[in-house]
């Protein structure tokens, strides 16, 4: 029913324009993220051309078709929004290389998102995904993918030997391939810093605790037995009193 729901804010075509930026890489970015849109602009369609689209950080809940329009997007950030569906359209955008979808609602993916063959980047991560196609790995050029805080149980051997995949982030899912091992408890209390300051330096209650910390580490030295060099032959007996004093005495012999 009519003004059900949040309505977002309007945005016109002057408000579209002034927010059209100049990214590092030359690239025309039209910046539209924290806007509180909750609906998509169609006014935009007049700045299709450009070739990054940020609507991150809105209260959107659906991508309508006409996204097909902006055929020269490389860079499309819909983070953070309200979607739970991408419309088939997002596959004619051949020229993405960037997508982030992270933090929205999305259940599903539609079969056309694997038509994106030239993407790179791809951040699913933070939806309500409990399966990802097996034709996912048609997307032989991705190098970062994130699927983290989703509801999935397995990866698809296709999606996992991607052949340019680096960054595969899976964390915080139900997977027990991926099931990280409790790292095991260091009892050896280990130094992470050392100081080196001398003795005029301190106070004399830090004095008294370095000098009884030494102490105590002298103590561990003469309990710990050093290497000899000499050599050892321990089936003979040690000599007794009397061989000791006459050790002179057969010397001279």
């Amino acid at each position: 029913p009519k003004g059900k729901g949040p309505q977002g804010k309007r945005i016109t075509l002057k408000v579209a324009k002034n927010s059209v930026r100049v990214a590092f890489n030359g690239r025309r970015r039209l910046d539209l993220s924290k806007m509180g849109i909750a609906t998509f602009p169609k006014c935009i369609l007049e700045l299709a051309d450009v070739e990054e689209l940020d609507l991150s950080r809105n209260m959107l809940k659906k991508i309508p078709n006409i996204i097909e329009k902006f055929q020269n997007l490389m860079w499309l950030d819909l983070h953070s929004n309200q979607l739970d569906e991408l419309p088939a359209a997002i596959g004619t955008l051949r020229n993405l290389t960037y997508l982030n979808l992270c933090n929205n609602k999305l259940k599903g993916l539609p079969e056309e998102l694997t038509l994106l063959r030239s993407l790179r980047t791809l951040n699913l991560g933070l939806n309500c995904l409990e399966t990802i196609p097996t034709t996912l790995g048609t997307l032989r050029e991705l190098i970062e993918l994130g699927l983290f805080d989703n509801a999935l149980t397995i990866i698809p051997k296709s999606v996992k030997k991607l052949p340019k995949l680096e960054k595969l982030n899976v964390k915080r899912n139900p997977l027990p391939e991926f099931a990280e091992e409790e790292e095991p408890i260091d009892t050896v209390k280990r130094i992470e810093s050392l100081y080196l300051v001398e003795k005029k330096d301190l106070c004399d209650s830090c004095l008294q605790i370095c000098q009884g910390e030494r102490d105590e580490l002298h103590k561990l030295e003469d309990m710990t037995p050093g290497p000899s060099n000499k050599p050892s032959f321990p089936s003979l007996v040690t000599p007794n009193s009397s061989a000791r004093d006459n050790q002179e005495e057969w010397r001279m012999k």
